[in-house]
């Protein structure tokens, strides 16, 4: 029997979608997916259900699917902020691109006065956004445009070292060298092995004529991973130019992104 005043139905609904819930908090997706559509069976106004059913069709390729249920979510609570960044992201990936940049920005101005833990996946899958929108505008050499989209990047996502590695390279092409050294900084902090800020930080030393700072940076990533082209390359360059050196003759200008591409196996 249940206590006088409470609503049989609702207490199951309740169970159901806590298990749901659960299920889904532990990566438990078909167990959850069976939960949670047997309590929109039972009751349909849930956003937070209908949130959790389009991540896992999303988790699933079921874009349509997903995108349907992050709908539903929002027409159920307007102002709910993970569900409209998770349908932004969904839109990306359908290429409705229109779509998802009025979601966004509907998204952001709305949360900006009601702060929330975004699930860990919006994030990245919208730092990943900005990272492409700023690949686009360094291809074109529109490298201010480029920065402020991976520092939009790098707001959602701040331990992407690969992120901040291009930022720290786009800075670089802008001339500001020491902005560049400093995110770069923050990712050999994070982790001192990445052979890409590493290579970075070599670079801007060549450039600025530090042959031996240099020499060791370019050392340091071969003993990490002793077939990189590129830093056999910058070492000939280097004896070179230190042979050469009570020459005048101008210090070479290289870009790693120019050189040849490592022979692939």
């Amino acid at each position: 029997m249940f206590a006088k005043g409470v609503d049989p139905v609702s207490e199951d609904i309740r169970k159901i979608v806590a298990q749901g819930r659960d299920a889904y908090t532990n990566g438990e997706y078909d167990k959850a997916l069976e939960l949670l559509l047997k309590a929109l069976e039972q009751k349909e106004g849930m956003a937070d259900v209908h949130n959790m059913l389009g991540v896992i069709y999303h988790h699933r390729g079921e874009m349509d699917t997903a995108q349907s249920h992050f709908e539903k979510a929002l027409i159920i609570n307007p102002g709910y902020t993970d569900a409209a960044l998770n349908l932004s992201v969904t839109y990306n990936d359908l290429g409705k691109y229109d779509e998802a940049r009025k979601v966004y920005s509907r998204a952001l101005t709305h949360s900006m006065n009601q702060p929330s833990s975004l699930d860990p996946f919006v994030r990245g899958k919208l730092a990943n956004m900005h990272a492409d929108l700023a690949a686009a505008y360094k291809e074109i050499q529109m490298f201010d445009d480029s920065a402020r989209e991976l520092r939009q990047a790098l707001a959602l996502a701040p331990t992407f070292i690969d992120l901040r590695t291009r930022l720290a390279e786009v800075l670089r092409e802008m001339g500001k060298l020491e902005e560049s050294l400093a995110e770069l900084e923050l990712v050999t902090n994070q982790n001192a092995k990445y052979v890409p800020a590493i290579i970075q930080k070599g670079v801007i030393a060549f450039s600025r004529g530090q042959m031996m700072n240099a020499r060791r940076y370019f050392e340091s990533v071969l003993q990490l991973d002793p077939a990189n082209r590129s830093c056999n390359l910058y070492l000939i360059m280097i004896d070179r130019v230190m042979q050469n050196q009570d020459h005048t003759e101008p210090l070479p200008q290289v870009d790693p992104n120019e050189l040849p591409p490592e022979p692939t196996t």
